[in-house]
């Protein structure tokens, strides 16, 4: 929607044609663009004097086919999506003024109750297209898209790289008008930094305006979108039928998610403790508002020279936020009826914008309230739903201290201002009253002080915006009851609970944690001692705790039932485990995605560096190790096999020294018995020289056998 493109713009122009205001006006008639406090908005730098009335009736006849190029930019997807929403007729007069519904229907053309939308959009995308989607064009298939177009739209505000195409764009379309089938219009989105250095020649320092555009100086960055204005107004002046041309200079544009201000809206949404702030900056009065808006209201002066440092900013937004111009659309409110969303500018209207903000882009608080028995895990349930979801972790203890030091500090630093004054006064009333409340009561404080400090604490902007866990608190029907109501909701006509409640701080969801009373104790038994003594949960003290905490479940009026008036279900989740770990899925299962931002550029960089650092250093100590092992194992083979070379050395040994005693009798036998008789039956062999001396020496053994066996 126009609306989403809402910035700080001016019109160029010399003679605006009726009929173009018309044709302009009726095509912006249900668009609802912002303002920024001066009338300096929609431009129009028309190469023509007066548009055709055929070609206008002609027209009229079918929707109109647009050329966005990069539609999936800030602005461009804006345009893109307030032309889709149109309808084919939407009839204007000549002085801008939008008819009456019966004059309306009767040049009504088509409407969207039929299903005929004004405008059929098409567009490039400035990222890699993914494959399905979208594909590549080279110069002679994007000509002949453009050729196939009505209107061509080139947006220059955002991508610098798109100034020369442009350029051959408005270049390759005039070159081709003697085959143009029907007139065509072409519509160059540039930029005020085409007037950054204009110098006013009024003593008065009157602002900028359309009628004199052709004095205007471009900053040193944006000489090369001076000159495509000057082309494209130049290539309308040529046939003024056939083609016609339009510069719109737009400022900084905010609005519907934020472009150029998400910096400053993020940093703050993300609760930093200071929002940075570079002068000579032109944000000087939006970065105070959107920090109060946000959070705090603080921010931190820088040197301009750290602006360009920020990853966050390219060169060409930071250009755009030093600039300071005051400039003025003549023709704007004479040529075109619009119907303004914030035409007192950002800094009046930052709370709708920062609304805007929020649902544009799905930044919505997530609200839990945990309940249960003591020591059922109620403070580590939180701290894991808190670093899950990046919520804030309220705990009564914290939120107490918080508020005194923060008291304190408003005391001590009070400014001499009147305001400052009853501030400070204030301040130190409750400052007081909470002390006193405190000695009063042994350190604890009475119910009224203390719901008061906690419903302060959960409308605080920083609850406000991520949202918030509240931890065992409230512990009563009267303490929900009193911490939840809201007088400025309070209404007759209105009888149900839910409205005269505070839905800004009404807990989404209720988790109602639950155990055993015998695991609780033996969880309680299983404590360190620093967490027994700074829990309190001391063995008769933590029995009655206990006790009270069951007595009070059995009443009517409880903090449940509470919650069940009010159509909030609670999450009953049984605690059987100490890691909790079914239970938490559970928990982020009902609760869902996410609502905050996820990790920035610089924190994805930082993760995979600690994570490319945490494996480097894992395999350098895995190396070691498996180092450490080789070596070891070496050196045990080494001392294996000396170890088994020795012993298979004694085992040689022995068995050799076996064998030397085993064949000792077995040789005095030899040398006793056979020997002598062997040696004689030799020497009779040699004496007789048998034929066959082996029979012959078999026979004289047996013969000569000592033992005559």
């Amino acid at each position: 929607m126009l609306e989403s493109t809402g910035c700080l713009c001016h019109v160029l122009q010399r003679r605006t044609p009726p009929r173009a205001a018309k044709t302009l006006a009726s095509q912006a008639r249900e668009g609802h663009p912002h303002g920024n406090g001066t009338p300096t908005t929609l431009t129009l730098l028309p190469a023509v004097d007066r548009l055709a009335e055929p070609r206008m009736e002609r027209l009229k006849q079918s929707p109109k086919r647009v050329f966005i190029n990069n539609v999936d930019s800030y602005a461009s997807k804006c345009i893109s999506k307030f032309l889709s929403q149109c309808a084919l007729g939407a009839p204007v007069d000549a002085e801008g003024e939008m008819e009456t519904e019966e004059e309306e229907e009767e040049g009504r053309v088509g409407s969207k109750q039929s299903g005929e939308g004004a405008f059929h959009v098409v567009g490039t995308v400035s990222e890699e297209p993914d494959e399905g989607r979208a594909y590549k064009l080279n110069r002679e298939e994007l000509l002949a898209k453009l050729m196939s177009c009505d209107v061509v739209i080139y947006n220059i505000t955002q991508h610098a790289d798109q100034v020369e195409e442009a350029s051959w764009a408005v270049s390759a379309l005039h070159n081709e008008m003697s085959h143009f089938s029907k007139p065509k219009m072409f519509i160059l989105v540039s930029t005020v930094m085409t007037w950054a250095c204009s110098k006013s020649v009024d003593p008065d320092d009157d602002p900028f305006t359309d009628e004199i555009f052709w004095r205007r100086r471009a900053h040193p960055n944006f000489k090369q979108h001076t000159d495509l204005e000057k082309r494209v107004a130049k290539m309308g002046k040529t046939n003024m039928k056939l083609f016609s041309t339009y510069v719109v200079a737009s400022g900084l544009q905010y609005g519907m998610g934020e472009q150029t201000f998400h910096f400053f809206f993020k940093v703050r949404f993300e609760n930093c403790c200071r929002l940075m702030l570079w002068l000579p900056i032109r944000s000087i009065f939006i970065s105070p508002k959107i920090s109060s808006a946000l959070g705090p209201g603080k921010i931190q002066k820088k040197p301009v020279e750290e602006a360009f440092l920020t990853k966050d900013l390219s060169v060409m937004e930071i250009d755009s936020l030093l600039v300071n111009l005051r400039m003025e659309g003549v023709y704007l409110k004479e040529l075109l009826s619009i119907n303004w969303v914030c035409e007192s500018g950002l800094v009046d209207n930052i709370e709708l914008v920062v609304e805007e903000y929020r649902q544009t882009r799905g930044l919505l608080p997530i609200r839990l309230c945990v309940l249960g028995p003591p020591a059922v895990g109620k403070t580590t349930v939180s701290k894991q739903i808190c670093e899950h979801y990046k919520l804030h972790h309220i705990t009564l203890k914290e939120t107490i201290s918080e508020t005194i030091l923060k008291l304190e500090d408003t005391v001590k630093n009070a400014g001499p201002d009147a305001e400052n004054e009853d501030t400070a006064a204030e301040a130190h009333e409750l400052l007081n009253s909470l002390k006193d409340s405190m000695e009063q009561n042994g350190g604890l404080l009475d119910e009224q002080l203390l719901v008061k400090v906690v419903r302060d604490k959960l409308m605080s902007n920083p609850c406000r915006n991520q949202g918030f866990v509240l931890d065992s608190f409230p512990k009563t029907y009267e303490q929900a009851k009193e911490l939840f109501y809201s007088e400025d909701h309070e209404s007759e006509d209105e009888p149900s609970l839910i409205s005269s409640h505070s839905k800004r701080i009404m807990p989404e969801f209720v988790l109602c944690l639950d155990a055993s009373d015998d695991f609780l104790k033996n969880r309680v038994m299983n404590l360190p001692e620093r967490l027994v003594k700074d829990h309190n949960y001391e063995q008769e003290h933590f029995l009655r705790r206990l006790a009270r905490y069951r007595e009070k479940n059995l009443e009517d009026e409880t903090v449940i039932s509470y919650f069940d008036e009010l159509d909030i279900t609670p999450i009953v989740g049984r605690v059987i485990e100490p890691d909790c770990l079914l239970l938490m899925q559970k928990i982020f299962d009902t609760v869902g995605q996410p609502r905050n931002y996820g990790p920035s550029s610089q924190e994805v960089e930082e993760e995979q560096r600690r994570k490319a650092e945490e494996r480097m250093r894992r395999e350098a100590l895995e190396d070691a190790e498996q180092e450490r092992k080789e070596a070891e194992e070496a050196r045990l083979r080494v001392a294996h096999w000396e170890e088994w070379t020795k012993g298979l050395e004694d085992v040689r040994r022995q068995e050799e020294e076996l064998l030397e005693a085993q064949s000792v009798p077995l040789r005095s036998y030899l040398i006793e018995h056979v020997m002598p008789t062997l040696t004689q039956g030799l020497m009779e062999c040699c004496t007789a020289r048998p034929q066959d001396p082996v029979d012959f020496l078999a026979e004289y053994l047996l013969k000569k056998n000592p033992l005559n066996h």
